[in-house]
């Protein structure tokens, strides 16, 4: 049974660190696609890039006992992440508006809504393998 755990936990970890990394590889292509040219978008693009892969690094680094705080980290930045696209795609952000058009948009939110759910379910199962078992 650990073992199961242990193998569930690893492969929710390589895929949360996976999509993760797509996520920012997808705003730092962008970012260099022309987004850098927009005021405050292309900033938070390359801020999210960054972030991203400071958070790949951490889920695949930290120590399992550390690892639900990773995760959870994750999940609240890549639901931040996809709300903020919604939120170009609907009423703007920042008066810049996003178009379900644009190339990379589908894509990104099938990412990012999959890496919330990955990172959740990984936080919330590294959080219970930390409890004392009898």
């Amino acid at each position: 049974m650990a073992t199961d755990r242990a193998v569930v936990l690893t492969a929710l970890r390589l895929t949360g660190a996976g999509l993760t990394a797509a996520m920012g590889a997808i705003h730092l292509h962008l970012w260099d696609d022309g987004y850098r040219d927009l005021r405050w978008i292309g900033v938070l693009f390359l801020l999210n890039a960054i972030g991203a892969g400071l958070l790949a690094v951490a889920l695949l680094a930290v120590p399992t006992r550390y690892l639900a705080v990773a995760a959870a980290l994750g999940a609240l930045f890549t639901a931040g992440t996809l709300a903020g696209l919604f939120i170009s795609l609907t009423s703007g952000l920042l008066g810049f508006h996003e178009s379900l058009a644009a190339p990379l948009v589908k894509p990104t939110i099938v990412v990012e809504a999959t890496g919330c759910l990955t990172l959740a379910m990984l936080a919330l199962l590294a959080h219970g393998s930390e409890s004392p078992r009898p």
